[in-house]
């Protein structure tokens, strides 16, 4: 990257893109897609975001960096709050998106469509709070 490496803007932002799977370049070669960044006016980095796939895979992966060991070996009532954050950051729109994460878990769909359910089943069961 020709962009300069050591920009505040660019150790800021550093965090961010990783995180979501994407790669910094220098702004003279982004594409269409990619999202240009400037600090005080002047391009200073380039975002090339991931295919929307790749960003399931990179978050499972991160997922599994931060437990320490594969998520099958995950138990069960943590595989279930994986489940319900996957959710909430849409994994299961992305097409095949229960079937990757099934895997990642050692799971089959079916469970976690129960995991799914189950989630959906506790919100609709909990009472209605009004104002005070």
């Amino acid at each position: 990257m020709t962009a300069p490496a050591d920009h505040p803007f660019v150790s800021a932002v550093r965090p961010l893109v990783d995180a979501m799977g994407g790669e910094l370049i220098a702004p003279d070669r982004a594409r269409d897609d990619d999202v240009v960044l400037s600090w005080e006016g002047r391009a200073v980095v380039a975002v090339r975001l991931p295919h929307i796939s790749a960003s399931l895979d990179h978050i499972l992966a991160d997922l599994r960096r931060r437990h320490g060991v594969p998520l099958s070996a995950l138990d069960r009532k943590t595989k279930q709050g994986i489940v319900r954050a996957l959710e909430q950051r849409g994994a299961f729109t992305v097409r095949h998106g229960v079937e990757t994460v099934a895997s990642a878990l050692g799971v089959s769909r079916f469970t976690v469509y129960n995991y799914l359910n189950r989630e959906k089943g506790a919100e609709r069961s909990e009472p209605e709070r009004s104002e005070p």
